[in-house]
């Protein structure tokens, strides 16, 4: 039988004489290589050593040892991230990116506003894209710096998948409620159903970890009322969007380990068909 050739990435045989193997890295057979994996003992170069507690590993004994490390995950089953933010980051980047096209492209508010007149006509999208759009600058600077604060931590909490599902969800529901009792020829727009979700979510994570949450009970009431109260607020985006995020929170949250996962989605995907089955009602109402 013929000796393996040359880096074709194979481990000497057992019983191989020090030394019987050619001087070369197995995965760059045209360097020279010095040095052993201490896992495998193959020759490696200075580019495929990887650093190890004790001497150097190749890149493919790294892969193998990763692969039985499990992935850190969240008190609430999301992946553990180096950057718990980022999800929320990029959503204060499209609100701000539609704010400046709202400014500067004539008629692209009409075009994506929620209005239920358009939405009975098919117009679905707008139940969605007017969760990004605003009226002014205060307007969105409120819904963002609420999002700068409470997104991080939600996010950090439940992981990148579940944060961005939860705050989509709950955009959605609060424009279906909106859609639903508003009137069908009355414009609606703003983050504020998505951002009142994860005033939500943020309540039911902290009463589940034991934390106090008068604070942000306190919040949610004062900026109900005031929505109640002045004029061109759509407190029924709020309702929406708050009913959405603790209902997905509660799926998030209490769900079992060992079935977390699954009933998760399901929890979270009961909450997206419920605001369908809203929409679809009021479609048939107005048609």
């Amino acid at each position: 039988m013929s000796d393996p050739a040359v880096g074709d990435g194979t481990t000497p045989p057992a019983g191989s004489a020090p030394g019987s193997d050619p001087a070369v890295c197995y995965r760059h057979p045209d360097r020279e290589a010095h040095i052993r994996c201490v896992r495998c003992e193959r020759r490696i170069c200075p580019e495929c050593m990887i650093p190890a507690s004790v001497g150097f590993q190749c890149p493919e004994c790294v892969r193998e040892g990763n692969k039985s490390v499990r992935q850190a995950r969240t008190v609430f089953g999301g992946r553990v991230t180096t950057d718990p933010g980022w999800v929320s980051k990029v959503l204060i980047g499209i609100n701000v990116v539609m704010f400046i096209l709202q400014q500067t492209v004539s008629g692209f508010t009409f075009r994506f506003e929620n209005i239920g007149f358009y939405v009975a006509d098919g117009e679905y999208y707008r139940l969605l894209t007017a969760a990004f759009l605003h009226e002014n600058v205060v307007h969105i600077a409120l819904n963002m710096y609420a999002l700068y604060l409470f997104g991080p931590p939600v996010e950090a909490a439940i992981g990148r998948v579940r944060f961005a599902a939860l705050y989509l969800v709950s955009a959605v529901g609060g424009s279906a409620l909106s859609y639903a009792f508003a009137n069908p020829i009355t414009p609606s727009l703003g983050a504020s159903g998505a951002v009142f979700g994860l005033l939500g979510a943020y309540l039911v994570l902290n009463r589940k970890l034991g934390r106090d949450t008068s604070g942000v009970m306190a919040l949610l009431v004062i900026n109900f009322v005031f929505g109640l109260i002045v004029p061109r607020i759509d407190w029924r985006a709020h309702l929406g969007g708050l009913i959405a995020g603790i209902l997905c929170a509660i799926a998030i949250a209490y769900a079992p380990a060992p079935r977390r996962t699954a009933i998760q989605i399901g929890g979270i995907a009961a909450v997206a068909v419920a605001a369908v089955a809203v929409i679809v009602w009021r479609t048939a109402a107005l048609t």
